[in-house]
């Protein structure tokens, strides 16, 4: 998500697969930043992550991609710092669960289920635009 909470990439996964080993993927699935001027992004600036993404492989990923990570240390800083950011997180999480068919999943077929988390996904970016215009 970016800071305004709208989503730019959404990665499904098995409920028992960690955090960190989808950071790869979902870093990858992120589509250009098209800013007013110059050539689109590739990659974001800055990535706020949770504990969670505290390992070696995280901060080399991030590091040779030139991303600038915040991740909260494991056994050396609490959430409290992280708060300011994950707020946004939650916020767009708690926007996802508004769709009943994404709250308890009903369907067995991992596309179908890709299909209306992007659909979801685009909803929100769509009611975005309508409150900035």
């Amino acid at each position: 998500m970016d800071r305004h909470g709208i989503p730019l990439a959404a990665y499904l996964s098995a409920a028992n697969v960690n955090d960190s080993r989808l950071l790869a993927p979902v870093l990858e699935a992120l589509a250009p930043i098209h800013r007013p001027r110059g050539r689109p992004r590739r990659r974001p600036a800055k990535l706020h992550a949770d504990k969670g993404y505290d390992y070696p492989g995280c901060h080399l990923l991030l590091r040779l991609r030139r991303i600038i990570d915040r991740i909260a240390r494991r056994g050396r800083e609490s959430g409290a710092r992280l708060g300011r950011y994950r707020w946004v997180v939650e916020r767009t999480l708690a926007w996802l669960s508004r769709y009943r068919r994404l709250t308890i999943r009903y369907e067995r077929r991992l596309d179908m289920h890709q299909a209306f988390t992007t659909l979801a996904c685009g909803l929100i970016c769509w009611n975005y635009v309508q409150r900035t215009l």
